[in-house]
C-alpha cells in the first residue's frame, strides 16, 4: 500500500492501531506466560493488569467512548458506539469483580480486543470509502479556481462566479477551462478525461465549443463566455455529484430500518440473558459474560457499513468511465432494466447528414461539383453534408435562389443549376432516374438536363449495432422512437438489430408511446429511455430510468435524466449495466453472509458455545470481509 494513497486521517489512525496492536500483544503474551494478576499478591492484585490493559483500551477507544457519550446526549442511544462501550466496559467491570472476589481474572484482554478489532474494521471502511471516492473526487477536481477575464488591456484574475456571459477570457496551458464558451482566438488540445472518461485529448480551434472543467494542454485560448458559472457544465455536474448520496436505494432503506429496530431488540435480549438465567442457577458471572459477548456480536456494523459502501463503490466505478449516476436508487433500479427505448437522431445515429451514395448520368465528380455550387452558403444540414463531401471551395459568382419545399436554383451567365427534390425536377419538366435507397434524395440538373442524384442519410453510430446486440443478449427489449418516416425507421431498425420501432412521431407522441409502454409493463419490469437530453427531456423524466447521451454542455441532460453518459458513446449503457449487476450481487452477498454468520454466532453465544473472541470475529471479522467484498465493485471493467 503506498503512503500517498492514504489520507492524513487514515494514516494517523493506522499508526494508532499499529501502536495499540503492538502494546496489546506484548501485554497479552506476557499475561499468558506469567499471569499478570499474580505478579502482586493481595486483594488488589488485579489493579496491575487492569492498568496495563486500560492504557491500551483508552489509546484505541477514546473516540468511540466520546461518540457514544455525545450521541446519548443527543438522544441517539442505540448505535454501534453504544453497543461497543456497554460490552467492553461491562467486560472490564466483570473482570474487576472476579479479581475482587478472588476468582481468575478474565475480561480485560477481551475488552481491549473488541475495541481494537472494531477500530481495524472502521479503518478498512474508511480506506475503502476513500478508494471509491477517488473516482468521484476526480470529478470534484474539475472545479476551476479562477478565470482570466479581459476587462482592460491586461487579463484580470477573478472568481469564475464574477464572469458574465459575453465576456472574453484567456485560458493558458495547464489551466482548467473555467466557463463554457466559444473559441475566438487560438487552437489547442483539451483534456476532457474528468468529464467524459475519454483519455484521448480533444482538439479545438476557432469557433469550437469548449466546456468548463476540461484542462487546456498546449496553447493559449481566448474564449467568449456563453453562460455564467451557475449555469455552466462544471457547476451542474458538481451539483449532481454532491447530491448523488442523498438518493438511497431500497436496500439501504431496508438496512436503515433494520438497524433502527434490531439494535434495541438485541440490547433487550442481552439484558434478559444477563438477568433471567442467573435467577435460576445464581451463576451471574457466566451469564453476564455471555450477555456481553452477545452484545458484541449483535452490532450490525457489517450491514450498516458494507451496503452503502457497495453502492458508493458502484457509483464511483461508473464515474471513472464518464457515467454519472444520480443516486444508489437509480443504480439498483438500472440493474433490473429490461426495456430500452431509444431516440434515433443523435442517439442511435450521429445526427449529422452525410452523402452515402452518388448515382451520376455521366461523371460522379460533376454531380457533386454542381450540387456544391448550388448549396454553397446554405446552413441546412443536407447542404453542409454535400459541401463536406466535395471538400473544395465551390465556384462562385452564381445567384442563388431558395425554392421553399423544393430546393435551390443557381444562375450565372445563362447557366442554370437546379438542386433539390423530385418535385423540383417535375416542375421544370426534367425527367429523372429515380434513386432507390432509404434517406433524402437530392437530384441535380443543369440547363434542363438531368446530371445525377445523391442519397443523403443520417449516419448510424458505429457502436449502435454492438450495444443493441449486447442488450438483446441480456434479454432486454430494444425499441426506437423516431419522427422519421416508416421506410427510414424500418431500415435503421433492421440494420441495428432493434426488436421494435415506432415511426412518424412528434415529441408529444413519444411521451404518449412511453406512457403506454409503462402501463403495459410488468410490476418488476424497468423501462429506460435513452435520448440526447435536449428535446427528449419530458420522456427522460417520465421513464423509470432516463439516460442522457452527450451530457457535456447539455443542461437538459443533467437536469432531466437519472444517468448521464458524459461521453457521447452508447457503450456506456451495457458497461453501466455490468457495474449495476456486480454491485447488486455484492450487496446481496453481504446481506446474506452478514446475517447468517451473526445469527449463528448469536445462538452459539447464548447457549455458551462461543466466547467473546468468537464474538469479536462475528462483529469485526464479518464487517472486514463484507467491506473487502464491497471494494470489488470498484475494480476495472472492459468498455
Amino acid at each position: 500500500m503506498k503512503r500517498s494513497s492514504l489520507s492524513k486521517k487514515d494514516r494517523r489512525n493506522l499508526i494508532r492501531i499499529i501502536v495499540a496492536l503492538v502494546l496489546f500483544f506484548a501485554i497479552f503474551i506476557t499475561d499468558k506466560c506469567i499471569t499478570l494478576g499474580s505478579v502482586f499478591s493481595g486483594p488488589f492484585a488485579w489493579v496491575f493488569p487492569f492498568a496495563l490493559y486500560l492504557a491500551v483500551y483508552l489509546l484505541i477507544g477514546y473516540d468511540v467512548l466520546w461518540r457514544a457519550i455525545r450521541n446519548i446526549a443527543h438522544g441517539q442511544v442505540f448505535d454501534e458506539n453504544f453497543l461497543m462501550c456497554i460490552a467492553t466496559l461491562g467486560a472490564f467491570a466483570l473482570a474487576i469483580y472476579r479479581g475482587v472476589t478472588g476468582q481468575p481474572i478474565e475480561g480485560f484482554d477481551e475488552a481491549c480486543a473488541v475495541l481494537l478489532f472494531y477500530q481495524v474494521g472502521e479503518w478498512f471502511q474508511s480506506y475503502a470509502t476513500g478508494r471509491s471516492r477517488k473516482s468521484i473526487a476526480s470529478l470534484m477536481d474539475i472545479r476551476p479556481d479562477y478565470a482570466n477575464v479581459l476587462r482592460g488591456e491586461e487579463p484580470e484574475r477573478v472568481d469564475p462566479t464574477e464572469v458574465e456571459a459575453g465576456e472574453l477570457i484567456l485560458v493558458n496551458p495547464g489551466e482548467k477551462v473555467p466557463l463554457d464558451g466559444i473559441v475566438e482566438r487560438g487552437a489547442s488540445t483539451l483534456d476532457t478525461k474528468a468529464l467524459t472518461g475519454e483519455s484521448l485529448p480533444r482538439e479545438v480551434n476557432l469557433g469550437s465549443e469548449v466546456v468548463s472543467g476540461s484542462v487546456n494542454l498546449t496553447s493559449q485560448l481566448w474564449v467568449r463566455v456563453t453562460r455564467p458559472f451557475y449555469d455552466s457544465t462544471v457547476s451542474k455536474i458538481l451539483e449532481l455529484v454532491e447530491s448523488a448520496s442523498e438518493q438511497k436505494s431500497k436496500a439501504e432503506h431496508f438496512i436503515t430500518k433494520f438497524a433502527k429496530y434490531y439494535t434495541p431488540i438485541v440490547v433487550g435480549v442481552a439484558a434478559l440473558l444477563a438477568v433471567v438465567p442467573p435467577l435460576i442457577d445464581s451463576d451471574w458471572s457466566t451469564w453476564i459474560y455471555r450477555a456481553l459477548s452477545f452484545l458484541v456480536v449483535s452490532c450490525p456494523c457489517a450491514l450498516v457499513i458494507s451496503i452503502p459502501l457497495s453502492f458508493f463503490a458502484g457509483i464511483g466505478a461508473a464515474s471513472r468511465y464518464g457515467i454519472l449516476i444520480k443516486g444508489s436508487n437509480y443504480l439498483e433500479k438500472f440493474n433490473s432494466a429490461n426495456t430500452f427505448v431509444f431516440d434515433k437522431t443523435g442517439t442511435l445515429t450521429k445526427g449529422n447528414f452525410a452523402v452515402a451514395k452518388i448515382v451520376p448520368e455521366g461523371k460522379e465528380q460533376e454531380v457533386l461539383r454542381l450540387a456544391a455550387i448550388a448549396e454553397h452558403g446554405s446552413s441546412h444540414p443536407i447542404a453542409k453534408s454535400i459541401l463536406q463531401k466535395y471538400a473544395k471551395t465551390p465556384e462562385g459568382g452564381y445567384t442563388l435562389t431558395n425554392l421553399a419545399g423544393a430546393g435551390v436554383k443557381a444562375e450565372k451567365e445563362g447557366s442554370v443549376i437546379l438542386c433539390g427534390n423530385q418535385k423540383l425536377m417535375q416542375d421544370n419538366g426534367i425527367a429523372v432516374s429515380p434513386m432507390e435507397g432509404v434517406g433524402t434524395v437530392v437530384y441535380v440538373a443543369r440547363n434542363g438536363q438531368f446530371i445525377g442524384s445523391l442519397l443523403i442519410v443520417d449516419e448510424i453510430k458505429p457502436e449502435s449495432r454492438e450495444v443493441v446486440s449486447a442488450l438483446n443478449k441480456m434479454g432486454a427489449k430494444t425499441v426506437m422512437l423516431t419522427g422519421d418516416n416508416e421506410a427510414i425507421a424500418s431500415s435503421v431498425a433492421k440494420e441495428i438489430g432493434l426488436t421494435g420501432y415506432k415511426a412518424g412521431l412528434l415529441p408529444q407522441n413519444k411521451v404518449e408511446k412511453v406512457e403506454k409502454m409503462l402501463a403495459a409493463k410488468g410490476k418488476k419490469d424497468v423501462l429506460c429511455f435513452v435520448g440526447d437530453g435536449i428535446n427528449d427531456a419530458p420522456v427522460l423524466m417520465r421513464s423509470d430510468v432516463g439516460i442522457a447521451m452527450g451530457g457535456v454542455g447539455s443542461d437538459a441532460a443533467i437536469e432531466a435524466s437519472d444517468i448521464v453518459l458524459m461521453k457521447d458513446d452508447l457503450r456506456g449503457i451495457p458497461l453501466a449495466k455490468r457495474i449495476a449487476k456486480k454491485t447488486m450481487v455484492i450487496v446481496m452477498e453481504n446481506i446474506i453472509f452478514s446475517i447468517a454468520i451473526k445469527v449463528a454466532i448469536l445462538i452459539l453465544t447464548a447457549v455458551g458455545f462461543a466466547n467473546m473472541w468468537l464474538a469479536v470475529f462475528g462483529d469485526v471479522g464479518v464487517a472486514v470481509i463484507a467491506i473487502l467484498n464491497a471494494m470489488r465493485v470498484n475494480g476495472k471493467y472492459e468498455k
